[in-house]
């Protein structure tokens, strides 16, 4: 791996680690089942909000999927290039696919860089303020996962609401 790669993800462990310390009294995990390489239950069974989910892809210090994802994003400076483009996701991957790529991408690639923004499995090393709590909470992936099915490659494609 070269060593920007490193580097970046290093820094990106620190900051998800710091943003999930930064919620006092996060809530537990809820269980997710796992079918046929997606998660087809919602976290919360409340409608994610795709503007909140833009915000929070879009902010810096909370998930930092711009450090490795572009996308149509023009106002962001200095995407990364690691991982997809974002343009046109909600085309290629259903909600349920997306919700488990936030939730735990391991799940289908054990040697992502991707981080696990919902799962504690195999967590090391964390310090003891952010010790069992997940990087982003339940109803911020589903706000990701709605703002992400919305970015479409024919807006025609588009579901109606």
């Amino acid at each position: 791996m070269p060593r920007w790669v490193w580097i970046g993800c290093t820094i990106l462990a620190a900051r998800t680690a710091a943003a999930a310390g930064a919620e006092p009294g996060a809530e537990p995990l809820r269980p997710v089942t796992v079918v046929d390489r997606a998660i087809p239950a919602s976290l919360t069974g409340v409608p994610g909000d795709p503007a909140r989910g833009r915000a929070l892809v879009t902010d810096r210090t909370k998930g930092l999927c711009l450090l490795c994802h572009a996308g149509p994003f023009p106002e962001e400076p200095f995407p990364g290039n690691l991982g997809p483009d974002l343009v046109g996701v909600g085309d290629r991957l259903a909600p349920g696919a997306l919700r488990l790529r936030l939730v735990d991408g391991r799940v289908l690639n054990p040697d992502t860089i991707m981080p696990s923004y919902y799962s504690l499995a195999g967590t090391t090393r964390v310090g003891a303020a952010w010790r069992g709590r997940p990087v982003l909470a339940s109803q911020e992936i589903e706000d990701i996962v709605a703002f992400l099915a919305t970015l479409r490659e024919t807006p025609s494609e588009r579901p109606a609401p």
